[in-house]
């Protein structure tokens, strides 16, 4: 096996990380009879696609064709290399590995490419060293005061890790150097910045530290808020290997189980907000990190929850923020609801005031899109004063109404009333209104589209010898005690190479270790994650299929049949070229034997 550990080595991982447990991280899983169902996080699933068997320890999803067992879904998941996956869930188990790197391995290895699990382990060592620097009686005590001031408590601040970096330009950077810290290391973590000259700074100065987890509980970046007058309120870390802004949801990693099991997501703007809203009791709430909500963010929350409400302040910036987030849910076909708090509170002000009743109240009180969109319709149409500004505002709501359409939430009799009753709002006729939802739908359905990789592509077209490769890996991946009737009679090289090639040969290496090795024994032995799919695949529709030994006995026949005809015009082949270069030989002789016939020499004696 071409990779850093051996095959016990990846077996105690793989063995260590229920894969219920993993995925479970990462989506919501449904338990339906004895398998687990869920929104396959690999295309853009509407409905649970993703089936999880807890028995074999696999995955596959029967839309877009990924499957594999709980390293492949890490590695497919985080877009890591399989050797990385493996690392990576070692980590979490609380595995230490001792890799014995190939040559390939060490000659492929790049020294500046940053490693997920190095820059991990850099963001938990640092967040500690901001935690230290806000709890120091001396160093931490102005911080300290404006935590309490905005009503969170101690037990919330050590819960949710908050930390001070302090004023200075290289606290930071001198501590991680005198723990041996790299600076290499610390640049790529988004922790150190380098100026043109090439000398080094803290990127966070004077600010209150919140990290930022993903679900895992990983430390994958950091948040600021300035302590002092610097203009840039709140920053965050730049993108890393770990961290993508478009992405993470602060507070993601205590809310999911709440959000799953409720089937509501909370979406507030700021991190404050969020550790107050979970000090109050309401568990479900997240943040954007101070950004735009993406469409990154709602693919995520989709996951978890079944619908979303966003709570924004009610300021000009609030609801224009406000409109553009409900946007993107709803291209996500996301049950959407907005809330407001009052004007000049935010969430955290909110709760601290009203309560955490209060604040529970306002998100099940949360007003529908289409009722929001109409009322800001009408507040536009107050204030407009010309046709182009009424029809600019028009457009605008039939873009939501397209939208609505497109994700199945309006329907096309709803639409056409709609249609009519914005018409003699507006004063544009019925058919040009209708005309503009037209065309709006097809731009949100082309706009909206996502382009699908389908790893079925992967399978080979089942034909003669390739089906016949197919049906024998099925039957064996589901009777593995068959293979005493293949093991003299079929060979490695009868297999093409991808995929099944690939997985003939993780086959036949685990039932040389094992008469009876499940398909989870198999994925171990294949690092490529198309391979992996198409293997359980092939596992599934052979225990479909059933009648092995009989489907088996024509499968030898075929590649044992096939494997003779090339050998035969092999055969042919070496014999023609055998007669060939005789005949050049005998050719070449006579040749030469003429010339010396023809010679002076020979003609005068």
């Amino acid at each position: 096996m071409s990779v850093n550990f051996d095959h016990s080595t990846v077996s105690r991982v793989q063995q260590a990380s229920d894969i219920i447990e993993v995925i479970s991280e990462h989506l919501s899983l449904q338990k339906r009879g004895k398998e687990f169902v869920g929104l396959c996080p690999f295309h853009a699933d509407h409905r649970p696609s993703m089936y999880v068997n807890p028995g074999k320890q696999i995955f596959k999803c029967f839309a877009c064709g990924a499957g594999g067992d709980v390293i492949k879904f890490v590695q497919m998941r985080e877009q890591l290399t399989f050797i990385k996956a493996v690392e990576r869930l070692a980590d979490r188990a609380g595995i230490k590995l001792s890799p014995a790197r190939t040559r390939r391995d060490k000659a492929a290895g790049n020294g500046q490419e940053a490693d997920p699990a190095a820059v991990a382990r850099v963001n938990a060592w640092a967040q500690k060293f901001f935690t230290r620097m806000l709890f120091d009686e001396q160093v931490g005590d102005g911080a300290r005061k404006y935590v309490a001031s905005r009503g969170i408590d101690a037990d919330s601040a050590k819960g949710w890790g908050l930390g001070l970096a302090a004023e200075g330009w290289d606290n930071l950077l001198k501590a991680a150097r005198t723990r041996g810290i790299g600076d290499t290391l610390l640049v790529q973590s988004g922790l150190v910045v380098s100026r043109d000259d090439g000398s080094l700074y803290d990127k966070f100065r004077n600010r209150l530290m919140f990290p930022i987890r993903d679900v895992t509980e990983r430390v994958i970046g950091f948040g600021g808020r300035t302590l002092g007058t610097d203009p840039a309120k709140y920053m965050n870390s730049p993108a890393t290997v770990l961290f993508d802004k478009g992405v993470a949801l602060y507070g993601l990693d205590k809310a999911r189980h709440a959000i799953s099991s409720g089937g509501t997501a909370v979406v507030v703007e700021g991190y404050t907000d969020v550790i107050m809203a979970h000090q109050a009791g309401c568990r479900n709430v997240v943040a954007a990190l101070g950004t735009s909500f993406t469409e990154g963010h709602a693919r995520v929350l989709r996951r978890y929850a079944r619908r979303v409400v966003l709570v924004f302040d009610s300021d000009v910036a609030g609801m224009e923020a406000a409109n553009r987030a409900l946007e993107v849910c709803m291209s996500q076909r996301i049950d959407i609801k907005l809330a407001f708090v009052t004007a000049g509170k935010d969430p955290c002000d909110f709760i601290l005031s009203e309560g955490g009743e209060a604040f529970s109240q306002l998100v099940e009180d949360g007003m529908d899109v289409m009722e929001y969109k109409w009322r800001r319709l009408e507040d536009g149409l107050a204030g407009s004063d010309t046709i182009a500004e009424r029809r600019a505002l028009a457009e605008e709501y039939l873009r939501t109404v397209a939208t609505a359409m497109v994700a199945g939430g309006v329907d096309p009799i709803a639409a056409g009333l709609i249609g009519t009753k914005l018409s003699r709002i507006v004063g544009l006729g019925d058919a040009e209104t209708m005309r503009l939802l037209g065309r709006l739908q097809g731009q949100t359905g082309r706009s909206s589209a996502i382009t699908v990789p389908n790893q079925k592509a992967a399978a080979v077209n089942p034909a003669g010898r390739q089906s016949a490769q197919r049906e024998m890996l099925e039957v064996l991946l589901c009777s593995p005690t068959l293979f005493e009737d293949v093991r003299n009679r079929v060979r490695i090289t009868d297999f093409d190479g991808e995929p099944l090639g690939t997985i003939a040969a993780a086959l036949f290496k685990a039932l040389a270790d094992d008469d009876s090795p499940s398909i989870a024994d198999v994925l171990l032995r294949i690092e490529s994650a198309a391979a992996a799919a198409i293997a359980v695949e092939l596992e599934q529709s052979g225990a479909a299929k059933g009648n092995f030994a009989q489907r088996l006995k024509g499968a030898i026949e075929v590649l044992e049949g096939k494997r003779l005809e090339v050998e035969k015009k092999e055969l042919r082949q070496r014999l023609m070229d055998d007669d060939t270069n005789r005949l050049l030989q005998v050719s070449d002789l006579i040749a030469r034997t003429n010339k010396g016939q023809r010679s002076p020499g020979l003609i005068r004696r």
